[in-house]
């Protein structure tokens, strides 16, 4: 991750590569995951997972009120955090609902107080491999908003929409989706810890009102100086569509409508991870585990039963490991400019623990 800054603040390029198409360039086993042709996996990401540039100007030096502009391969002004920067390892399943992102996009952004306003155009286009990059040809095919409240310090309250363009076929033929999101966001330094909570609900319409999924969640978490404990729960619908001959995989770009219904995943998860080593400046170490059970259901029963596909309708996983961040910490990824909350002085701009 890169985050640069000049002028005072006013200009800044933030940036992330993410290697997962390197380390798991097979996706890697989830309850629930899907997206960009993987079913069951959670996808790698693309290599140039954000490259934003940022321009800012506030309207007088005593306020935080002020205007900003952004442009670059990044996040549209929709929904919630991205999950790499929120406390589990494993992705919820609502992560295609609840985000927009890896698109070339142009955001503008006003702050008046404790309202933050933010609209952007984009390519609706997903990326379909690690080392895909957005079609410029349907730059600004998309666009969305996004109303962000902040009642009192370390809470944020934020609603969305969105209308995107054929996201899952590159040449724009395919079926185009329509989204909603709010959330509640809490995050303040308590005397045991950090403390951190977060509820949202999400709803993606695709091709009209023909398919619509709904998703919950729910998640919180207390991280003191040496150990950490955090809770996630959330029950997503997906759609389940016509497979490949590997069973974990989906045909992209879709050449015609292969939903084959819908699903419904319940998912509890909880996570522990203990701090090792942060006496070096800007290292840390961190083992974790994480331990998730959930069951799937299906709502179309005729046309997916997830027994025969799995075996099963119940599920359980662990998963363990370190955390090792080194150097500066993690921006919150997804906003840009003034859009940020945290910014109550122009050269403060609080990070987070570098822990992925």
């Amino acid at each position: 991750m890169v985050d640069a800054s000049t002028f005072n603040g006013q200009l800044r390029l933030s940036g992330m590569a993410n290697l997962e198409g390197l380390t798991i360039p097979d996706g890697v086993p989830s309850m629930g995951a899907w997206g960009e042709g993987f079913v069951d996996r959670r996808h790698p990401h693309t290599y140039a997972h954000e490259l934003m540039l940022t321009g800012k100007q506030y309207f007088s030096e005593e306020t935080v009120n002020g205007a900003s502009f952004a442009m670059g391969k990044g996040f549209a002004p929709f929904g919630s955090d991205d999950p790499m920067v929120r406390p589990f390892l494993s992705y919820p399943v609502n992560h295609h609902l609840a985000q927009i992102l890896e698109r070339l996009v142009a955001v503008v952004a006003l702050r008046a107080g404790p309202v933050i306003a933010e609209a952007g155009v984009f390519n609706g286009d997903e990326p379909t491999g690690p080392d895909d990059w957005p079609e410029l040809s349907r730059f600004g095919d998309s666009w969305s908003g996004r109303l962000t409240l902040l009642p009192v310090d370390g809470v944020e309250v934020q609603g969305s929409y969105a209308e995107v363009k054929s996201p899952e076929h590159e040449g724009g033929q395919g079926l185009d989706q329509t989204k909603w999101s709010t959330s509640a966001r809490f995050e303040r330094p308590t005397t045991i810890g950090e403390a951190y909570g977060m509820i949202e609900w999400a709803r993606t319409e695709e091709g009209g009102e023909v398919f619509a999924y709904h998703g919950v969640l729910a998640e919180a978490a207390l991280h003191g100086r040496t150990l950490g404990l955090a809770y996630r729960f959330e029950r997503t619908e997906r759609p389940e569509e016509q497979r490949a001959e590997e069973p974990f995989r989906t045909v992209r770009p879709q050449l015609d409508n292969s939903i084959l219904g819908r699903s419904r995943w319940s998912i509890h998860t909880i996570a522990l991870d203990a701090v090792l080593a942060d006496d070096w400046p800007g290292l840390k170490v961190a083992p974790f585990v994480e331990l998730s059970a959930g069951r799937v259901r299906s709502l179309t029963p005729a046309s997916f039963d997830p027994v025969a596909i799995y075996g099963r309708d119940t599920f359980w996983s662990i998963t363990a490991g370190v955390r090792i961040g080194l150097g500066m910490r993690l921006h919150r990824m997804g906003r840009y400019g003034v859009a940020l909350p945290e910014m109550p002085a122009r050269d403060a701009s609080p990070h987070h623990e570098m822990m992925h």
